[in-house]
């Protein structure tokens, strides 16, 4: 099976590795401060998904900061001037707020010549005219991203993790950010409580047949973190979690319905160490993603 990794696409695009730094905005998000509820859906951490962000500082120190924390990783015969980097606003709901500051906030990430791009997550219920405006005026300049954090197609599941928003307010997002040619990628949590296999891949159907086609995807493995609503229900009731096969297995079944040139941005994801308490074989992500890679070389479709 061959599918479409964010590392190829950005090298085929680019013509090098390009490396995603992730930054704050500041932002705080309407499922939290009482605007659509309070406290967040149930698996959102204190750090609004983004536990592995820069601290929040001007954008241009926190770029700086984030370059130094990746250089370890780069090939030491890779020059300064070669090293190309997508900024990445993860934490929280970054395009609510005020969209002059949000406008002023995504021009300054994009001025380093080394950026290539930007990516900005956020929900699909923060996504009004003018802030659709902005983006679309930084996209002129340089590729913008929205990764919206949908997670499940499946109603019940929404309203017991509290997301706060219905589909059609996914859909409606989707078809303004489309019609601007705003690049969209989607993500989606395999695991969570009271879903079966089938719904999460009902899940993966839905994304397989957007017009228009889904630019990429986030598949993210369900972390129990300390500290969450989740960590409280998994306290009472411990509900299932998968084992390191159940989870690869589903994941190549996802892949087998996605169409082929869907960017696959994440097959698993990162829980924070200090803060996860299950699944605890996550940790180890080299072994996770070489039990991936080895099942999805076996499969021939």
């Amino acid at each position: 099976m061959k599918y479409i990794s964010l590392s190829d696409h950005l090298k085929n695009k680019y013509g090098t590795k390009v490396y995603k730094i992730s930054l704050q905005s500041g932002c705080s998000c309407p499922n939290r401060d009482g605007t659509v509820s309070t406290g967040g859906c149930t698996f959102c951490s204190e750090g609004g998904s983004g536990d592995f962000a820069a601290p929040l500082l001007p954008v241009k120190e926190q770029i700086r900061l984030a370059k130094m924390r990746v250089e370890s990783k780069m090939p030491k015969s890779l020059e300064a001037k070669d090293r190309k980097y997508i900024a990445y606003f993860q934490s929280f709901s970054n395009t609510y707020g005020n969209p002059e500051r949000l406008r002023k906030l995504y021009l300054e990430a994009i001025e380093d010549e080394s950026i290539v791009g930007l990516s900005i997550g956020t929900r699909p219920d923060c996504l009004g005219e003018e802030i659709l405006e902005v983006i679309k005026e930084v996209n002129d300049i340089k590729p913008v991203w929205i990764e919206l954090g949908l997670q499940t197609i499946n109603e019940k599941t929404a309203e017991h993790i509290n997301r706060g928003y219905k589909l059609d307010v996914f859909e409606k997002a989707y078809r303004d950010l489309k019609e601007r040619n705003i690049e969209v990628i989607v993500h989606v949590i395999l695991g969570l409580p009271g879903e079966t296999k089938e719904d999460m891949l009902n899940t993966v159907r839905y994304l397989a047949n957007l017009t228009p086609a889904l630019d990429g995807i986030k598949l993210q493995l369900l972390h129990v973190l300390k500290g969450t609503k989740l960590a409280e229900e998994y306290g009472r009731e411990y509900f299932k979690i998968f084992s390191m096969e159940e989870y690869t297995d589903l994941v190549v079944d996802c892949l087998k319905i996605l169409p082929k040139n869907t960017v696959i941005h994440r097959m698993t994801g990162d829980g924070p160490r200090k803060l996860l308490i299950e699944p605890l074989w996550s940790l180890d992500k080299k072994r996770v993603l070489n039990t991936l890679h080895k099942k999805i070389s076996c499969e021939d479709i």
